[in-house]
């Protein structure tokens, strides 16, 4: 007969780091933002296309001009009113709008008159499956690791969002809050997906270091090549943010470094651990030498693929700009010495050599945990079959009458 048995203790201790979560995220929040526009009399509502009175669509296919039509508002001041709007014809604004079109609309009252338009197409649906779609997929195919992975992901989204953001706008430094932040996300996402053991201190240990290696790398670059936080492309928004805020603007790029590179140093480190703890079960009596030059062979075959990864991930996202200078035939001395190329230099390079750093920082403290057990700690993790209470939620486990 199997008994569920409940650890208290650990039960206790989740509920206390919940409860200190939950508060610093309440101090962290109670802030009074600055108005850097006036939005008073205007909000975003949603709405649905019911008549279009003017089309501006003409005889060759193409559009120009604005639309005319009537939307019917189904939130805000004016909800279950029908009200005569306008869809400007943009790229960024705007939609080719069609009757029984679910629209967003920017809903403007002064003085009892009312001024609609067209803001865009209501995306919150699609975006809300597609997300619900990536989580179903994520849960069926990962079981109960894929749904820990799901809770670790919206942890570090949460803890970037209502905690990282609070902080950098108050005026703490953005590079020290991304590094603890960072931190923090990562001793969760470790405790989350392999709980408390030598391995997912091995590879917290790796990836904090690996990350901290691509922020110093990205300054070090930065110093030397003349590129600042200060040479990014919205740099114009950012001063006045500056002027109105404590906002340490010229850190936020660096700081973003050190988040976008987090992803890909963490796959590392857990590979790296893992296939150490994996060696090391399987022959015990490997030295600790052989031990590590293992996990160095493993990083290496790994290194390849996600530096491939990470610098293509750059590529992608800076893809426009890319083409744009091919098409204007640039010539080489004046794209290699560009802001923007060189910022993506940067990014790419100090990325991946935190992949790199982080395969030897994360084999050497595996193997240092592993041979620091205690003797009869390590009898004890050898001989217990791997996956045991794997599919039990942490504080509860499964014994045997």
């Amino acid at each position: 007969m199997n008994k569920i048995k409940l650890n208290w203790k650990k039960i206790a201790a989740v509920v206390v780091m919940a409860v200190v979560y939950l508060a610093v995220l309440i101090v962290c929040n109670d802030i009074d933002k600055k108005e850097m526009v006036s939005t008073d009399g205007r909000t975003f509502e949603k709405a649905v296309v019911t008549e279009i009175t003017k089309d501006n669509l003409y005889k060759d296919g193409s559009r120009a001009g604005n639309q005319e039509v009537i939307l019917r508002i189904n939130s805000g001041e004016l909800k279950g009113q029908e009200v005569e709007a306008t869809s400007p014809d943009g790229m960024l604004f705007g939609a080719t709008c069609e009757v029984g079109m679910k629209v967003i609309a920017i809903v403007s009252i002064s003085d009892g008159n009312n001024l609609v338009t067209v803001y865009s197409q209501d995306r919150s649906m699609a975006i809300y499956g597609f997300a619900a779609f990536f989580v179903l997929c994520v849960c069926l195919v990962g079981g109960w690791k894929g749904f820990k992975s799901i809770l670790s992901l919206a942890f570090t989204g949460v803890t970037i969002l209502f905690i990282l953001f609070p902080l950098m706008y108050r005026g703490y430094s953005p590079i020290l809050m991304s590094v603890i932040i960072c931190t923090i996300a990562t001793i969760f996402s470790m405790m989350m997906i392999g709980g408390l053991s030598t391995k997912t201190a091995a590879a917290t240990i790796g990836t904090v270091f690996g990350v901290i290696a691509s922020a110093v790398a990205a300054m070090v670059f930065g110093h030397f090549a003349g590129i600042s936080g200060y040479n990014v492309s919205d740099i114009e928004n950012l001063i006045y943010v500056r002027q109105i805020t404590s906002i340490k603007v010229g850190e936020l790029l660096f700081s973003g470094i050190i988040i976008s590179a987090l992803g890909a140093v963490t796959d590392v480190g857990v590979s790296v651990a893992s296939t150490i703890q994996e060696i090391h079960q399987t022959d015990p009596n490997l030295g600790k030498r052989k031990l590590f030059l293992s996990g160095i062979h493993v990083g290496r075959d790994m290194m390849g693929t996600m530096v491939d990864t990470l610098i293509l991930a750059y590529v992608g996202t800076a893809l426009s700009t890319l083409v744009t200078n091919y098409a204007y035939d640039l010539s080489y001395n004046q794209l290699i010495n560009s802001n923007n190329i060189g910022i993506e230099i940067m990014q790419s390079l100090a990325g991946s050599l935190g992949i790199v750093l982080a395969v030897p920082i994360t084999a050497f403290v595996a193997v240092e945990l592993i041979y620091r057990k205690p003797k009869e700690e390590k009898a004890v993790a050898e001989q217990m079959p791997d996956g045991d209470n794997e599919s039990m939620p942490e504080g509860i486990s499964v014994s045997e009458n």
